[in-house]
């Protein structure tokens, strides 16, 4: 199949890792320095408004839009303040540059590696259903596909039926990096998946089956009659699975926030009598920083943390000595190249047998070296 005519507006907050997916593009395609960036303004008033403007044309184009809804790092003047901008800003840009296309477009599709309000994704109570009104808002704006990372909740995708919504795992990517740096680590007899939470248990089997590894779980008690800073405190963590003494941990989420929980799962782990502590995750937001982390490391808790730049890291976070980044954007660009040829972007929803192989690989290379 041909590709249609391809243009990227990747929004302020995906700026870095946007020129880097269209320089792929341009690679995997041999048309080296070829731009398929459109250019466009988003000015903001001193009052907080802002607008989109499209400074080239779109018609009859194949637009993907990127942007990251997590960059805090944005920040724009408000009133003679520096103002960081908030998930619900950068949303707004992109339903601000859906308005701007004006219909002109031959496909749109809303590229956002974090999931807008992806954890208010259903109602315990009189709640508002954020991430519901968000895609619907895009389906009824004219957006025709809506891709993601690791959506928390997958269910999302049926508040928009007539729509293309993709959730795609980086789990390849992830363990690509994991197993390349960690294969002496693995192995039946030395490693046990962990999830987190019952939320996790999913995700988490999937690493354990592609690894061959065993699976354990820890069960949150939460108070659920007092919230504490937007969550349900928890009371304690309940561990089910198999003996953890002297065995290496691979820690499984979707995203770290505080990173209490998971600081208490590792703590839990260390007094059960556990070797080496690693976290794989996909976002890695470290909202109250990375000194509890930093003092995890020191005390010899923690071996690392693999996540990936799907959504903004800080330099605090990147510069950690117990930190590993997983780049997506050649996977990004693999993607929307894919889809811009009208082909089936299945391989890259799921890549177990890419996995396996990967693994053998380097297990294979282990027994050589024995």
């Amino acid at each position: 199949m041909e590709e249609n005519d391809l243009g990227l507006i990747v929004l302020k907050s995906f700026a870095d890792r946007g020129k880097e997916v269209n320089d792929y593009i341009s690679a995997f395609r041999e048309e080296k320095g070829k731009n398929y960036l459109i250019d466009y303004d988003n000015p903001r008033f001193s009052n907080g408004e802002a607008k989109v403007k499209i400074n080239e044309t779109v018609r009859n184009k194949d637009i993907y839009i990127l942007a990251d809804i997590g960059n805090y790092s944005c920040t724009y003047n408000l009133y003679g303040n520096i103002n960081h901008m908030s998930p619900d800003e950068h949303f707004q840009d992109v339903i601000r540059t859906i308005s701007a296309i004006s219909g002109k477009a031959k496909s749109i599709t809303v590229f956002l590696p974090l999931m807008y309000a992806s954890r208010q994704h259903r109602r315990k109570g009189r709640e508002s259903l954020d991430c519901a009104m968000a895609l619907k808002y895009l389906e009824n704006l004219g957006a025709h596909n809506v891709l993601t990372f690791d959506v928390h909740d997958p269910n999302i995708q049926n508040v928009m039926p007539t729509r293309s919504f993709d959730t795609i795992s980086p789990i390849y990517c992830v363990l690509k990096e994991f197993i390349r740096n960690e294969y002496k680590e693995i192995g039946k007899d030395k490693m046990i998946v962990i999830s987190p939470d019952a939320g996790a248990i999913e995700r988490a089997t999937m690493y354990a089956s592609v690894l061959g590894l065993d699976l354990g779980l820890f069960y949150k008690r939460r108070d659920y009659s007092i919230v504490v800073n937007g969550k349900n405190p928890i009371l304690q963590h309940d561990y089910i699975g198999n003996d953890v003494k002297d065995k290496n941990i691979l820690i499984v989420d979707d995203m770290i926030a505080s990173g209490e929980s998971v600081i208490d799962i590792i703590k839990q782990l260390k007094a059960r009598g556990c070797a080496k502590v690693y976290v794989v995750t996909t976002f890695a937001f470290f909202t109250e920083g990375v000194a509890k982390f930093n003092k995890l490391y020191e005390e010899g808790n923690l071996t690392s943390v693999y996540s990936t730049n799907a959504s903004y890291l800080s330099d605090d976070v990147k510069n950690a000595p117990w930190f590993c980044e997983v780049s997506l954007t050649k996977f990004i660009a693999k993607i929307i190249m894919t889809l811009n040829e009208g082909k089936s972007i299945s391989e890259y929803i799921s890549s177990t047998e890419k996995i396996k192989k990967l693994y053998k690989k380097y297990s294979n290379k282990l027994k050589k070296n024995d």
